[in-house]
């Protein structure tokens, strides 16, 4: 090989990594996630949103930027975060639960995805689930039906059930139709329902002193950024006074309600990813229809129910997807 051979084959080598590199580069897309929550309640969830993205080919340190942004319980902060993450800038918003609401009355230059748990059409983000706002789009956690469903577990769980405690926050978007499933079964199974809304601390105070003095066998609580937030005061007092509680998230199970019941939210979450991923592929938000949960989990408490001597029934153990112990 003559040496005007070895320097074009040095050259071609040469060239060989940048050409490759090329081929191999990928852009680098920048997602912002904006919560009024603590990091602490949704650290699962946001593993659950990685996965998804994942799935689609999305990775942290190769092709993706993913920006999170926690209000810490202080809803007020959301509207500074949002603008903190336009700054950077991003591709696209994640709105987690009530940031939604707050994001819809801004004026935000990019695509929005939520995960809401409330009604999306009663919170004014979009026309109809099939309909939603142009710029933004989503999943909502809310299947109303399934506080009924709560409530046929707990007579499996208290046989003799027949007054119950329904702990809602008022304000939250479809919480009157939660409302209405329950009283309706109540009505059904001849179960009385003492109703108290807890729009704020004060009115939790007033509610749990209430039902100190005049306890029920259960209380249901309704599943909402307000619930998650005083979860542990909650659940503290009804395990003080020897009264079971259910709800509709399995961190409520974790935090020692006896049971919960309602959609899987890691698959929800993972689902987010969907979203995400046809929107930066050019789909309009008002294209993508809002989704409802489609899978449930059944979570129970094994500890919780044994300090309070419920005996939770085999058929039941049968049908949980996690069990507490």
């Amino acid at each position: 090989m003559n040496r005007r051979m070895l320097l074009g084959s040095a050259v071609s080598l040469a060239a060989m990594p940048r050409r490759l590199g090329a081929q191999n580069a990928q852009k680098v897309v920048r997602i912002g996630w904006v919560t009024a929550q603590q990091a602490s309640s949704l650290a699962p969830y946001v593993e659950a949103f990685r996965s998804g993205l994942a799935n689609l080919g999305y990775v942290e340190g190769r092709n993706l930027v993913l920006v999170l942004r926690y209000a810490d319980d202080h809803l007020e902060r959301v509207p500074e975060l949002v603008a903190e993450l336009i700054r950077i800038p991003i591709d696209l918003i994640v709105a987690q639960g009530a940031a939604g609401v707050l994001i819809n009355k801004l004026i935000v230059s990019v695509p929005i995805v939520y995960a809401f748990s409330g009604d999306p059409v009663l919170a004014g983000f979009a026309d109809s689930l099939a309909r939603p706002h142009a710029n933004m789009t989503g999943l909502t956690f809310m299947a109303p039906e399934l506080t009924a469903k709560r409530l046929e577990l707990l007579r499996e769980l208290i046989p003799d059930l027949r007054r119950v405690a329904l702990l809602a926050y008022p304000e939250h978007p479809g919480e009157h139709i939660e409302r209405a499933y329950s009283e309706e079964t109540a009505s059904r199974l001849r179960i009385g329902i003492d109703y108290f809304p807890t729009g704020k601390l004060e009115d939790l105070t007033a509610a749990l002193a209430k039902i100190a003095a005049d306890p029920p066998q259960a209380i249901s609580l309704l599943a909402d950024g307000f619930a998650l937030q005083n979860r542990d005061r909650i659940i503290g007092f009804a395990m003080e006074h020897r009264i079971p509680v259910i709800s509709g998230w399995p961190i409520f199970a974790e935090s020692g309600a006896v049971c919960t019941y309602g959609p899987n939210l890691n698959e929800s979450y993972r689902r987010l990813g969907y979203y995400v991923d046809r929107i930066l592929k050019g789909a309009k938000p008002a294209d993508l229809p809002i989704e409802q949960p489609t899978k449930f989990e059944l979570v129970l408490n094994l500890k919780s129910a044994k300090k309070l001597d419920i005996g939770i029934p085999q058929t039941l153990l049968a049908r949980a997807d996690v069990v507490i112990e």
